[in-house]
């Protein structure tokens, strides 16, 4: 049986990691005013941020239609016999429940469908894992079964910058964010039950950065062999900076620096830093 791996743009895994694994992307999008764009494909995350920084409104987000999603599938079923589809949580998201009823509709195509729980290179890394597997001849069971397997020690942890974007998306209270940003209040969030919800409110930036980090260097302390991300909202140099630095102390953990896109950065805002992780 030959099986395809489908996710979405919001695992912002870099297109020559896609085309090396032969991982098929799906994109959401983000719309200025009238203008919508497609994450991954019609707008760089560069790009968006400097137009996030214009905008005097918080920009919308949309996912794929069922119509993107049945072609897609038709189109995969001409070379393969089943799909798994790994998309960000449902709890923030639609994607997954658009997919699982397009893939209900498929022909000739057995199609699979993951509820990630999380979103960005937490959920890329399921994505890589299965696509190394389906490229060595796994089944969909068994690729699903090692899926529910990272799930288990899969965690992250994230910390916005500013709580703006979180006010604009309906997230916070007037009040809240204004008591917050007098306060420099930096919360940390994390997904519970496939919603994003706050984990504690930290009193300045470099507090709450620490408080990630030793999140993540409670359970790397173990040493156990893990894979790590540090996720970035245009902060490259600072998140290169927090790898570098974790690297050196956990030797025995496999880091890669990711970012949080358009369409998670349309709600996290500038500057927002995560790490995730999961053990191997």
């Amino acid at each position: 049986m030959k099986t395809a791996i489908v996710t979405d743009s919001t695992a912002y895994i870099p297109q020559n990691v896609r085309d090396q694994h032969h991982i098929h992307m799906i994109p959401l999008s983000v719309l200025f005013g009238n203008e919508s764009y497609k994450e991954e494909v019609d707008i760089t995350t560069g790009d968006f941020f400097e137009m996030l920084r214009d905008s005097d409104e918080l920009p919308k987000t949309s996912q794929p239609s069922i119509g993107m999603l049945q072609e897609l599938f038709e189109k995969l079923s001409l070379q393969y016999d089943a799909v798994v589809c790994i998309h960000l949580s449902s709890g923030i998201s639609g994607t997954y429940q658009t997919a699982t009823t397009a893939g209900e509709m498929a022909e000739g195509l057995e199609v699979h469908t993951f509820d990630s729980e999380i979103s960005c290179m937490a959920q890329g890394f399921y994505v890589i894992e299965a696509a190394e597997m389906a490229n060595n001849g796994a089944t969909p069971d068994q690729i699903l079964a090692r899926l529910e397997e990272i799930k288990q020690s899969l965690q992250a942890y994230f910390m916005v910058d500013d709580l703006t974007n979180l006010h604009r998306g309906g997230r916070l209270s007037g009040a809240q964010a204004i008591v917050g940003s007098l306060l420099q209040v930096k919360p940390v969030l994390h997904f519970v039950d496939t919603k994003i919800v706050p984990f504690e409110k930290i009193r300045t930036r470099k507090k709450a950065l620490k408080r990630v980090k030793g999140l993540f260097e409670e359970v790397a302390s173990t040493g156990e062999p893990m894979k790590a991300t540090i996720i970035h909202a245009n902060r490259e140099a600072e998140g290169q900076e927090i790898l570098e630095e974790l690297q050196e102390q956990y030797p025995h953990v496999e880091f890669v620096l990711s970012y949080f896109g358009p369409v998670i950065g349309t709600h996290l805002g500038e500057g927002a830093i995560g790490i995730g992780w999961y053990k191997k």
